[in-house]
């Protein structure tokens, strides 16, 4: 989702929780990675893969310059033949620890296998975050989660755009004074969007 819709979709949702929600959750995510220079884990229900997702951060890791946003997609079903960044199983998890941040999509509870190995990893020190339904098992083992019940105004699919647009967003200045052409972008899209000043 590029800035323009990403801009289009919070004036949808200002006076909601969204916009705020997932920038702070964002901001949770980058701070979790950035100091340790990356080691992103992302994974989801055997039947769920954060795809989307994945592809996402790895355009906001390009675009803003931190390339500790750029995740490793682990799976829960690796083939032979699978080129490398697809070819990542669960055990992965299992050796993940101090300094790595494991964050988990799940719109459905992802069952006691994986929850054991996320578990695990936080029990061995990696910060675990959770997008989810608000499952409590899930959340028990997250340090941050974010929840979209079946009510709410929006879907678990349109946090994750607006969580990855957030994560790039919120980075350090470039130095020199210079925006980003990302940042310029996105200004312009937020004044297309304004409302016209009243005329008296």
């Amino acid at each position: 989702m590029d800035a323009v819709r990403v801009a289009l979709l919070r004036e949808v949702l200002a006076g909601t929780q969204w916009p705020a929600a997932t920038r702070r959750f964002a901001g949770t995510l980058r701070s979790s990675v950035v100091p340790h220079g990356g080691g992103l884990l992302l994974v989801g229900s055997e039947e769920y893969e954060p795809w989307h997702l994945a592809a996402h951060l790895v355009d906001e890791s390009t675009w803003s310059g931190l390339p500790e946003l750029a995740p490793t997609l682990v799976r829960h079903r690796v083939a032979p033949g699978d080129p490398a960044h697809l070819a990542v199983g669960l055990g992965r998890i299992e050796a993940a620890g101090r300094g790595e941040t494991l964050l988990v999509v799940a719109p459905r509870s992802p069952g006691e296998g994986l929850l054991e190995r996320v578990h695990d990893a936080r029990r061995a020190g990696a910060t675990v975050l959770s997008l989810d339904n608000g499952d409590p098992e899930v959340r028990g083992l997250a340090h941050e989660a974010l929840s979209v019940a079946g009510g709410d105004e929006v879907d678990l699919d349109t946090v994750q755009h607006l969580v990855s647009a957030a994560a790039g967003e919120n980075s350090a200045p470039v130095p020199r004074g210079r925006r980003r052409f990302r940042d310029r972008l996105s200004r312009l899209a937020h004044q297309l969007t304004a409302p016209p000043p009243p005329r008296w």
